[in-house]
């Protein structure tokens, strides 16, 4: 589960990109950009608490992976789809709006940006 005042913090940053909304159901909250899945609570058992599922270029999720393995982290459960696990308490801001926008692209684009 994801604390309340972090997927605020997210759902403020989501919605002000474009085409994004938010939904709800019995099992999170999550983001769509123009009906697909942008981001939602990480809800598998393998996830830990208080983490974010954000879709993203597999390229992408390895140099984050290796970047800062503290903040970024993958289960097996999460291995096969372009995806990647955030601890929402050691993000800070502006990484967070950077990896949101570089997943509202590679969903509605199909491509990635560069993560400079």
């Amino acid at each position: 589960m994801v604390k309340r005042r972090d997927i605020e913090r997210v759902g403020t940053i989501a919605r002000s990109l474009p085409d994004v909304e938010e939904v709800t159901s019995p099992r999170g909250t999550g983001f769509k950009v123009r009906g697909k899945l942008l981001a939602c609570e990480a809800i598998h058992k393998s996830a830990e608490p208080n983490s974010l599922m954000v879709r993203i270029a597999i390229d992408d999720r390895e140099l984050l992976l290796g970047v800062d393995p503290e903040t970024y982290y993958l289960t097996d459960h999460y291995r096969s789809y372009p995806a990647i696990l955030v601890r929402l308490s050691r993000i800070d801001r502006k990484a967070l709006r950077k990896l949101l926008e570089d997943a509202s692209q590679f969903v509605t684009v199909g491509r990635r940006r560069s993560r400079s």
